[in-house]
């Protein structure tokens, strides 16, 4: 599957430098592999210490993670919207990502020159809503346009509901709100699918901080958070200059020693992807031989045949039934084999929703 989430902020906040920092998580994550597509996208293994553990167990010939898409997106000016500066490049790129990584600066620094004169993260996050808001706006306008007379005039019901729905919107994005806070239900929002919107994507925010706030946050942080809290969207707090600190040392050790004497548990890197991940609405299912030990990525709330398609398309269609243990069993047992002499391992039919952790192993016949 595969999923991009786009690095997004003004000039000069840090997101080209986190970026940059993507490119030695293979460090953070037992040297599994970065690699760049283009220029500005990059394919990053998701740090995941299950995955390490199972293969500690079953000591297979190779191990396979995630991998999720970053792409880092051209730095936004105002009047993104109307074509000013890279405008329209930004804005296609951010319409073709599945969920939005908003960098913002929270640090004072005086030898790194803001583009508006002074440090305003929440002015910094209102600038670039406004931008997407703005082409959002043109975009359901066009809809408008193009449904409203069939609503108005004819008997057709969809074109009326979409007529509906897209007022809706269009309201919620002239009172300066995104799409993804307006009142609508997963119905409503299968009307306005096709459009792709701009602010409908699930965002997270992350405050770019000095070494000094790295870990309690600062000032700036608690008014992002405060401008955020109604949008149902996660705030992550990194040092981009640590990052790229852990970044020059040669090794992961030198790494861990390094985060061990800031009182970091882990890099704000491997947090971030991992939370990129969870933005995305996915989960992980496993599959453990001693071929390979290998993480497979699945939308939350897959059924075991559409599982089983992730690893080929006649897995689905043949799908006769999955057997499953749990992760904890497993690692509680140490084998497939200790886990089905133990009552671990269940059958289970195309109806069985597959969880997070699932280690599985698929029948089928085509």
């Amino acid at each position: 599957m595969a999923l991009q989430c786009g690095i997004v902020g003004l000039p000069n906040v840090g997101k080209s430098t986190l970026f940059n920092c993507l490119s030695n998580a293979k460090a953070q994550a037992a040297n599994f592999p970065f690699c760049t597509i283009e220029p500005n996208v990059g394919v990053i293994t998701v740090p995941d210490e299950r995955l390490t553990k199972l293969a500690e167990l079953v000591n297979p010939n190779r191990i396979v993670p995630n991998t999720i898409e970053i792409v880092d997106i051209a730095g936004l000016v105002k009047g993104a919207s109307k074509g000013e500066g890279l405008g329209n490049q930004f804005l296609g790129n951010i319409r073709a990502t599945n969920a939005i990584i908003h960098v913002l600066r929270c640090f004072d620094d005086g030898n790194v020159v803001h583009v508006d004169g002074s440090v305003d993260p929440v002015r910094d996050k209102e600038i670039i809503d406004t931008e997407l808001q703005l082409k959002d706006l043109e975009t359901v306008s066009k809809k408008i346009q193009k449904v409203e007379k069939m609503a108005k005039t004819g008997g057709d019901k969809e074109a009326k509901k979409a007529y509906e729905v897209c007022s809706i919107v269009k309201n919620h994005l002239e009172s300066g709100k995104s799409v993804r806070t307006a009142p609508l239900s997963e119905e409503d929002s299968e009307y306005i699918a096709d459009l792709f919107l701009l602010t409908a994507k699930p965002v997270m925010y992350v405050c770019n901080v000095d070494e000094g706030s790295v870990i309690s946050g600062n000032t700036y942080v608690e008014q992002v958070k405060e401008a955020v809290k109604g949008e149902n969207a996660e705030v992550l707090i990194i040092s981009a200059k640590i990052e790229s600190e852990i970044a020059e040392l040669d090794s992961y050790e030198e790494r861990q020693m390094f985060l061990n004497d800031l009182g970091l548990e882990e890099s704000g890197v491997s947090r971030l992807i991992r939370a990129a991940y969870k933005l995305l609405d996915l989960a992980t299912y496993f599959t453990a031989g001693v071929q390979e030990v290998r993480a497979w990525t699945i939308t939350l709330g897959f059924t075991a045949p559409q599982a089983a398609g992730v690893i080929h398309s006649d897995f689905e269609k043949g799908f006769i039934r999955a057997e499953v243990i749990k992760y904890d069993d497993f690692i509680k047992y140490g084998s497939e084999a200790a886990c089905k002499e133990a009552g671990k391992l269940s059958v289970e039919g195309k109806i069985y929703i597959v969880e997070d952790g699932d280690i599985m192993h698929f029948r089928f016949n085509v």
